[in-house]
């Protein structure tokens, strides 16, 4: 039986009724798009002819890429050449009636194409036009082509993956592109639409996926600040100085991710490991303690380990691969691979999870992605804003 928190009918999903108007490609913009749909935003993208580059990624999922189908469930799609007098005629009702605009392009782009925020809150003064760029519309490197590990290089986070030969790694997360991105777009359109209700004003929103990785650098930006100590690499608490935060090969060359850092689980997994109270004297010698504990965790496989530190409070965890972590009996019951995403009569695969409670977001199982041009035989979003 369903939890009743998830029976919402359409009409009551927080943002039944916005229209959104997507000009973003890949994953910022789009991912953006997907949560404001997923909340009950009408989500319309617009696209070139033949489509946004991703489309046509490996690997398929029906006509288009799975990495498109994943950004780009439950919204519809407007092929449009824009520089095409006729089909920029066509946009014109959508740009009258939309609450939210997502454009991705390097700044000037839109306004060249005739499309800038100043020109269009003439013809809708309640326009929430979000700008996601890599370094934001003005400053040295506005115009600045770049990609994540550019953003990642820029703000000092890469430089704090360095390894023991001094080499920086390469996430594999896109840190930049979905947490100084998307999320932050997402955050500033909520943000905006609360304040439009109150003021019937929209704005532009300038979102520069470099400034906001600062944001994850919290600990480093307050100690170098404070005292000149900034983080080194593989020397902090989290970049790998502390045995109490720390990856250990067991005897099987698996991994456990420990990370007992308060004192109370610290205690606790020294007991269950079997370190004398000697041993664990990290405060005076971290560097004699780590190599104590990789000692004992050597002595033995991942899953005696799992077995002896089950029950017990010691924020200890086996590094799962992607494959073993979506199979996790933890995270299927909480329903996380229970959505569908499909191109409406092929294969379908489970839909991306997103950070949106589930009874703030829509109730169907599954939903098709937007098929290249949809939406061109629709009829135009009624303009319902205050010009």
């Amino acid at each position: 039986m369903k939890s009743s928190t998830t029976q919402f009918a359409a009409a009551a999903l927080p943002l039944a009724g916005i229209k959104v108007l997507d000009f973003s490609t890949l994953l910022p913009g789009p991912l953006a798009g997907l949560l404001l749909a997923e909340a009950g935003a009408d989500v319309v993208k617009v696209e070139r002819p033949g489509g946004e580059d991703m489309r046509r990624y490996r690997i398929a999922l029906g006509e288009a890429s799975v990495n498109f189908a994943l950004l780009n469930r439950g919204k519809r799609s407007l092929c449009l050449d824009l520089k095409n007098d006729a089909d920029r005629r066509r946009l014109q009702p959508y740009l009258a009636a939309a609450d939210v605009l997502i454009e991705q392009f390097r700044p000037g782009v839109m306004e060249r194409l005739g499309f800038g925020y100043d020109r269009l809150r003439l013809i809708n003064r309640g326009l929430i036009y979000c700008a996601i760029t890599g370094y934001g519309q003005d400053g040295p490197r506005r115009d600045t082509a770049g990609h994540d590990l550019n953003y990642m290089a820029e703000t000092g986070l890469l430089g704090l993956t360095r390894g023991v030969d001094g080499a920086p790694g390469v996430p594999p997360v896109l840190a930049a592109d979905i947490g100084g991105g998307a999320l932050p777009a997402v955050i500033n359109i909520l943000l905006a639409l609360r304040r439009r209700d109150a003021t019937g004003e929209g704005c532009q929103l300038d979102i520069a996926m470099a400034d906001n990785l600062f944001t994850f650098a919290y600990w480093g930006l307050g100690a170098g600040f404070a005292t000149a100590a900034w983080p080194r690499p593989g020397r902090e608490l989290i970049s790998g100085g502390s045995p109490r935060y720390r990856i250990y090969r067991t005897a099987d060359d698996q991994y456990l991710a420990v990370a007992p850092i308060e004192e109370r689980f610290w205690q606790v997994f020294c007991d269950a490991i079997g370190l004398s109270i000697e041993q664990r004297d990290d405060a005076s010698d971290p560097s004699g303690v780590i190599e104590a504990v990789a000692r004992r965790i050597a002595s033995a496989t991942a899953k005696e380990w799992q077995q002896r530190l089950r029950g017990l409070d010691a924020c200890v965890s086996v590094v799962a691969s992607l494959q073993e972590a979506a199979a996790d009996p933890a995270f299927v019951a909480r329903g996380l691979f229970s959505r569908r995403v499909s191109d409406g009569g092929g294969p379908s695969i489970p839909a991306l999870p997103v950070p949106i409670a589930a009874n703030l977001r829509r109730e169907t199982s599954s939903l098709n992605y937007a098929h290249l041009g949809d939406a061109n035989d629709a009829i135009p979003w009624p303009n319902t804003t205050d010009s």
